[in-house]
């Protein structure tokens, strides 16, 4: 920008968007002084190359204001986990779904782990069944990105939301 283009002659295109013309570069500076604005050199491969009498700091705080209005729009998506017993009781397994349906909702994956200490490791069965009971429960909602897994004492399950919800 500015004194920064280093080329015998630009085409200028003025700050209305009309083109100006091929003009020495000195020129297209002047012009741009005038008018209490910025050459910047918008495409420095064309022949000549291409340059904009605009007002630069405006233009850069536009393109940060932009940035910040899609960041704030995106969504991060987190893991929750959910930690289950193979003995859980009814209102602590519903409690628990219920709480991965939420998380689910607000797009978030759920690791799903069933913990087994001493014998229950003879009967991983169990755990296997619950867990089919969460995937059973929680289908219309989500959908499995990683079949159950045993990772040491734990049984491991990991969810995600469904991407395109039919409305019924």
């Amino acid at each position: 920008m500015n004194e920064r283009i280093r080329v015998p002659q630009v085409r200028v295109i003025g700050a209305d968007g009309e083109q100006i013309g091929i003009l020495p570069t000195r020129d297209a500076l002047l012009k741009a002084r005038e008018l209490g604005l910025d050459l910047v050199e918008v495409s420095p491969n064309a022949a000549p190359p291409v340059c904009r009498i605009m007002d630069f700091g405006r233009y850069k705080y536009e393109q940060s204001k932009k940035e910040r209005k899609a960041r704030k729009r995106q969504h991060v998506m987190h893991v929750k986990e959910v930690k289950l017993r193979p003995k859980i009781e009814d209102h602590d397994y519903e409690f628990k779904v219920a709480n991965a349906r939420k998380f689910l909702e607000r797009h978030d994956k759920v690791k799903f782990t069933v913990t087994f200490r001493g014998r229950e490791m003879a009967h991983s069965e169990l755990g296997r069944k619950l867990l089919a009971g969460v995937v059973a429960d929680l289908a219309d909602i989500g959908q499995v990105e990683t079949d159950m897994r045993m990772e040491g004492r734990n049984l491991v399950l990991l969810m995600v939301p469904k991407t395109a919800r039919v409305a019924h």
